[in-house]
């Protein structure tokens, strides 16, 4: 896809590129802010969005409500904190047989499968 270019949005994804804590829009639009302070919280989200419908970047929907964006389109699995809500990268191998195990007896086309794990996070278990 030919976007026109936006120094606005490769704020956003240069932004999302030293993150791995999978920012909400409202923690991009405060950060974005500080290098482009008229920047709207609807410009961030329209930018986002469309990064993610182009598969530039990754949108998360973990559960809590609003969306989370990853820079990392690889396939990769997620913990989300059920306590403090934080959402990190697990570095397990992705297990390719669950989708072709998922394909096996499905009348139709799967091409990949997202897991969430759930528990607490390293901060939230010594807090107890």
């Amino acid at each position: 896809m030919n976007l026109k270019h936006s120094r606005q949005r490769d704020s956003i994804i240069e932004f999302l590129a030293t993150r791995k804590d999978h920012p909400t829009a409202d923690v991009v639009y405060v950060n974005v802010r500080q290098t482009f302070p008229n920047i709207s919280l609807g410009t961030v989200y329209r930018n986002l969005t469309l990064l993610a419908d182009i598969g530039e970047i990754a949108r998360l929907r973990v559960g809590d409500g609003v969306d989370h964006f990853d820079y990392d389109t690889s396939p990769h699995y997620h913990f989300v904190c059920s306590e403090c809500g934080c959402v990190s990268d697990l570095n397990i191998p992705v297990a390719e047989q669950i989708t072709n195990a998922a394909r096996k007896d499905f009348d139709g086309e799967i091409v990949g499968h997202v897991t969430y794990f759930y528990g607490r996070c390293n901060n939230c278990t010594k807090k107890h």
